[in-house]
């Protein structure tokens, strides 16, 4: 959704709008399966209650209520891939198994019911591999006032998942990959770009709408946001692709993200694929968030729960003064850490590219000590 005049607009504004175009978008690109152009019905009326519920929120508390979060629900995964932020910042791996407990099952389940009855539409969850906690994807399955697209690797897309995904259409599975075979088993490992076709064509079978969430680097853009490349992701049945800027949270791959040149060439990329291909939807983060005004992390529009609920601003900057295994999820939205990254203008300030939490994270760590 673009601003055409050079007048602001509201934030909350442009995220509703912004939902009801995804809900559009959804709607028309599954009318051929009536199952799930139903699904997509329903859910329209039941965001139209959600978007009530957030104004009354801002009117009535003065709580701003973001329309997403990021819910990273497993610390384990079974690839290691490559400049992988997750390992990179202890939310998965060795490190993060011996230094945090997992929220339980039930725990996630009662977020799930807060967000929902606060009027929050969408909650990514991620990881580690998102599929190795089949107990919170059951407990998100019965989170019917969301949407639950899930970032998987799609290595282990079994059966009883399949089912799973099948039998409740609020969760959205969202395979991630590379690009191509080769820059896909560079990066996660070899034979795991077949692994996944196979799970989109298993996913395609049963005519369940599901997405790609593809890294963009300096190594594969142009492959990645190609017309051949969409047209083949197309051919596999996706409706939905999420383009994910790379950040380079190990040291040594910092050549790999995008400089101005290539957020430029981003952006024209996006605008032409939008164009050619009006049955998928596209979405790109960070690219996205400059026609939202900045940096949407920190609750603005979104912020990120750890695998032991520690409440972050996003996944890149794992940096946090609180935790929703001790707080319930509103609480957590009054974060004086949270507060402060907005009225510093590190988040909803001047949007240049990149993620700006990454890119100044002495600043975030300065603004958190200043509050313990």
């Amino acid at each position: 959704m673009k601003n055409e005049s050079n007048d602001p607009i509201p934030l909350e504004s442009y995220l509703n709008n912004g939902i009801r175009n995804i809900m559009a978008n959804a709607y028309k690109s599954v009318l051929s399966n009536p199952k799930e152009a139903m699904f997509v019905y329903k859910m329209q009326k039941v965001f139209g209650k959600s978007e009530k519920k957030r104004k009354a929120y801002k009117e009535q508390e003065n709580l701003h209520i973001p329309t997403f979060l990021i819910s990273s629900i497993a610390a384990d995964c079974n690839l290691s891939c490559k400049g992988c932020y997750a390992h990179a910042n202890n939310i998965c791996g060795t490190a993060a198994n011996e230094q945090k407990d997992e929220l339980t099952a039930e725990q996630w389940k009662q977020i799930f019911i807060d967000a929902a009855e606060m009027g929050i539409n969408f909650n990514l969850l991620a990881g580690g591999e998102p599929l190795l906690r089949k107990d919170v994807l059951k407990a998100a399955s019965e989170g019917k006032d969301m949407i639950f697209p899930v970032f998987t690797n799609g290595t282990i897309m079994t059966d009883s998942l399949l089912d799973l995904f099948s039998e409740n259409l609020n969760i959205i599975p969202v395979i991630s990959l590379e690009g191509g075979r080769e820059s896909t088993d560079n990066r996660r490992g070899a034979g795991v770009y077949n692994n996944v076709i196979r799970s989109m064509e298993k996913l395609q079978s049963k005519g369940l709408f599901y997405g790609a969430s593809i890294t963009v680097s300096t190594g594969n853009i142009e492959a990645a946001t190609s017309v051949s490349y969409i047209t083949l992701l197309k051919g596999l049945g996706c409706k939905i692709i999420f383009f994910i800027e790379y950040v380079p949270s190990e040291t040594g791959t910092e050549h790999l993200a995008l400089d101005e040149t290539g957020i430029a060439r981003m952006a024209t990329n996006m605008e032409k694929l939008r164009n050619q291909f009006s049955d998928i939807m596209f979405l790109s983060f960070p690219g996205d968030e400059k026609e939202m005004g900045g940096c949407l992390a920190a609750g603005r529009g979104f912020f990120h729960i750890g695998p032991d609920g520690s409440a972050e601003a996003c996944p890149f900057s794992p940096y946090s003064d609180s935790n929703v295994a001790q707080k319930r999820l509103k609480e957590t939205l009054r974060s004086p850490f949270f507060a402060k990254l907005r009225e510093s203008g590190l988040v909803g300030g001047e949007h240049t590219g990149g993620c700006t939490l990454f890119d100044y994270e002495d600043k975030v760590r300065m603004l958190l000590n200043q509050i313990k």
